[in-house]
């Protein structure tokens, strides 16, 4: 049997902490006040599509966007008392965001099971960057 990595101990460590949902949850969610966070990259993102509603914060920057005390927050997703869902492709990179978001002051910072994926899986709302756009 393979070793597990200390990478993974992190992982498992980080989803022990978290109150994970499902897809359709998290959409339900949103229509409670929940804010969808994406964190994939650009280019999954022009690749695979948008989920409509979501909140992009590139992952390099998203603490300082997120951190209630940072200058650089976003009022969008810093606010404690909001219920964070961050949402990648695959729901590993989420979930080690997620678990420092609690670190950072946000208690109800979670993540997406099994991320994009997962959600397009499930026939949920996604679009193309374009139709995004010419909504606007």
């Amino acid at each position: 049997m393979p070793r597990v990595s200390a990478a993974d101990d992190l992982l498992a460590a980080a989803q022990r902490g978290l109150r994970r949902v499902e897809p359709a949850e998290a959409l339900a969610a949103i229509g409670e006040g929940a804010v969808l966070v994406d964190i994939r990259s650009d280019l999954q993102r022009a690749h695979d599509g948008l989920m409509p509603g979501a909140v992009f914060i590139a992952r390099n920057v998203l603490e300082w966007r997120c951190d209630p005390t940072s200058q650089w927050r976003d009022p969008r997703v810093a606010d404690p008392a909001l219920r964070q869902m961050l949402i990648c492709d695959e729901g590993y990179q989420s979930s080690l965001a997620a678990a420092t978001l609690q670190q950072l002051g946000l208690p109800r910072a979670t993540d997406v099971i099994g991320g994009f994926r997962a959600w397009r899986d499930a026939g949920l709302p996604v679009c193309s960057p374009a139709t995004l756009r010419e909504a606007a």
